[in-house]
């Protein structure tokens, strides 16, 4: 296990040069400068070069590449072009927000997709079965922006119930863990319900049943358990996804989020601001991939006697 779990994390080196390599690439072929984005578009020509010398945009590529991962093999990752300020202040002030709206969405898409999934798999074909297939298309089919904006209309500038922006309480956080919960909650009820269909069917399930095991030990005990690991890889990859892809929820909640403070990073061309954040969810991302695997091993002791 232990053997297992170094060679993963020093996977994570070529994994993050990676990284580096493509964002780093991509951010430079992105049109502008950082010295016309934050000087603006009236300022002067020469000013704009001056600022560009002073924060080392200027010189080639090749060189700024190899100057940043030196400089983060260190442990310096620059500071922001805009604040002047070490990128993980701001990255550091914001990811809280991000943390918790990406829990909030992932422990409620999975109250309600995983029990439902369950049910549909246990009474297939029957009428709880239909309306809860029906239930998840039609969660799916809904756009993310479009059922935040009817939230707002219904429960902040209708009811008055909730807050239409800001997380000055719990009550901030309603609107959007309902926004982020549906569209997850009908993915993993499609996947529960697949594969629960699928372990009921074992031949060590129809044994369970053939000694005379309860109906719920066999669903709960027997089944479920191996159901589940599929399921647990979805979660796993949606909470990732959330930590840095809460965009749309931050944007029509006006959240302080890590995921618009990115998307206005990379429109202000603040390289050093965008490379740290990136970097710094794309270590969570493995790492929350690695819990997911030792997980695994866990729930099957199967998986777990490879790993010795």
């Amino acid at each position: 296990m232990y053997k297992y779990v170094i060679k993963r994390l020093l996977m994570l080196i070529p994994i993050l040069l990676g990284v580096v390599l493509i964002v780093f690439f991509i951010m430079d072929l992105t049109p502008g400068t950082p010295g016309r984005q934050i000087l603006g578009m009236q300022a002067y020509q020469e000013d704009v070069d001056k600022l560009n010398e002073e924060l080392g945009f200027n010189r080639p590529f090749f060189v700024r590449l190899f100057d940043y991962i030196f400089k983060a093999l260190q442990g310096d990752f620059g500071n922001s072009y805009n604040s002047r300020k070490p990128v993980f202040t701001e990255i550091f002030a914001r990811f809280p927000t991000s943390f918790k709206l990406a829990v909030l969405g992932v422990v409620s898409s999975a109250m309600i997709g995983i029990p439902l999934g369950i049910l549909s798999a246990v009474k297939q074909y029957s009428l709880v079965d239909s309306i809860s297939t029906t239930a998840s298309l039609f969660m799916a089919a809904i756009p993310g922006f479009w059922l935040g904006l009817m939230l707002i209309l219904l429960f902040s500038l209708k009811l008055k119930w909730l807050p239409s922006f800001g997380l000055e309480s719990w009550r901030g956080f309603i609107m959007p863990t309902i926004m982020m919960a549906l569209p997850g909650a009908a993915g993993l009820l499609r996947m529960t319900r697949s594969t629960m269909l699928e372990t009921i069917r074992q031949d060590y399930v129809r044994t369970a049943r053939a000694k005379g095991a309860e109906e719920k030990r066999v669903i709960w005990v027997h089944a479920l358990k191996n159901a589940l690991l599929p399921v647990i890889t979805a979660l796993g990859i949606r909470f990732g996804a959330l930590l840095g892809g809460t965009v749309m929820v931050e944007s029509v909640f006006s959240l302080p989020g890590l995921g618009a403070f990115i998307v206005l990073s990379i429109r202000q061309k603040d390289i050093p601001q965008v490379m740290a954040s990136i970097l710094f969810l794309a270590l969570l991302f493995c790492l929350i991939l690695l819990i997911v695997d030792l997980l695994y091993a866990f729930i099957d002791p199967r998986i777990k006697a490879k790993y010795v």
